[in-house]
């Protein structure tokens, strides 16, 4: 093709450099972060609380062994055929003194036919059994005497967590105990729905499981290292599907016990916040949200008796502080636009006196 001035062949010349160099720049990604987040060590308090290469549960390693052993199946096959496609390309390319002129055509090859039928349906067949052992292995485990069974809600949008063996009953953050692998405890979890989809997802946990109201789903974790472990509901379940947020804390077996006894504990309010108690309770406040000694005892909300126990607000969305609590009260949509709750239009001084109660709570 005929070049019409120098500048643009600089140009060109600049272009496929630069689309070399983003190439190669992209490549070295590939093959120094996959292997290193790969091959991370779950220990690692640096490792993203998200990162699916860094299981610390049963069902999670099983299906990262299970996604490893398909990346590597796939990896080979695209090996395979990049090696053709690109020997084909310079074994059979346009040779120089090519007149124009269509080749012979050659039909049918038995041997050929015969490979690309039965070798995809081998590795189909052989990827369909390693996911069947997999997902049975998972679903039929034994459910020992001293697992910690938990009731999981889904609701639009945020979670409800009951432990039906405790008497405990939270919203949005999930405890959890740490299972020792000699003295395995690990933690039942019962999924409905209250409404539409949703679906339970903590990817260093466990694998996706499926909310659907009338049809109760079980998943179980037994989480072998402490700390925070985030999640997300991964079903679109409406407008603030992408803030209902999962956050799963794996605690000593004592630090769980002492959270049991004291989520255990009815509410305690001081007489110094009465006058917002009475307010929080003569108001439609208390035909969603329940607080434990008290005449609140609804069960559309989350259930207050604790709530600043809870490091967030709105299913993860905002920190639990003074200063958001008020905002939530007020205006919830400021916060997360399409939420089930209203705003009560309280006046300032109403607003102050509920909030101050309510960060009593704990």
């Amino acid at each position: 093709m005929p070049r019409f001035c120098v500048s643009c062949d600089k140009v060109m010349q600049m272009r496929t450099t630069g689309s070399s160099f983003w190439r190669i720049r992209l490549a070295v990604i590939v093959l120094l972060y996959v292997p290193a987040t790969v091959l991370a060590d779950p220990a690692d308090r640096s490792i993203s609380p998200t990162n699916i290469f860094a299981p610390v549960s049963t069902p999670a390693h099983s299906i990262v062994g299970l996604s490893l052993f398909v990346l590597a199946i796939t990896a080979a096959i695209f090996a395979i055929v990049f090696t053709l496609l690109v020997y084909c390309v310079v074994r059979f390319g346009k040779p120089t003194d090519d007149d124009g002129r269509e080749p012979p055509q050659v039909y049918g090859s038995n041997q050929v036919e015969l490979a690309w039928t039965v070798i995809p349906v081998l590795i189909v067949v052989v990827l369909f059994l390693a996911t069947a052992r997999v997902i049975a292995s998972i679903q039929k485990a034994a459910q020992p005497r001293n697992a910690i069974q938990v009731i999981a809600i889904g609701h639009q949008f945020w979670w409800e967590y009951r432990y039906p063996g405790l008497k405990v009953v939270t919203a949005n953050e999930l405890h959890v105990p740490v299972s020792d692998p000699t003295h395995p405890t690990p933690t039942f979890i019962t999924l409905l729905s209250a409404d539409t989809d949703h679906s339970f997802w903590v990817p260093r946990l466990g694998g996706k499981t499926d909310l659907i109201p009338n049809h109760p789903n079980t998943m179980w974790i037994d989480p072998q290292l402490t700390g925070l472990y985030l999640g997300q509901c991964a079903q679109y379940c409406g407008t603030q599907h992408a803030k209902m947020l999962l956050r799963v804390y794996v605690q000593s077996r004592q630090e769980f016990d002492h959270w049991v006894e004291e989520q255990s504990q009815p509410g305690h309010a001081s007489a110094a916040v009465s006058e917002g108690q009475r307010i929080f309770e003569t108001t439609a406040c208390i035909n969603c949200h329940a607080v434990k000694g008290t005449v609140a005892d609804g069960r559309f909300g989350p259930d207050l008796t604790h709530l600043m126990s809870r490091e967030t607000i709105a299913s993860g969305v905002a920190p639990n502080t003074r200063e958001n609590l008020r905002q939530w009260i007020q205006n919830p949509d400021t916060i997360k636009p399409g939420s089930k709750m209203p705003a009560m239009g309280l006046s300032d001084r109403q607003l102050d006196a509920v909030t101050a109660y309510l960060t009593t709570l704990r």
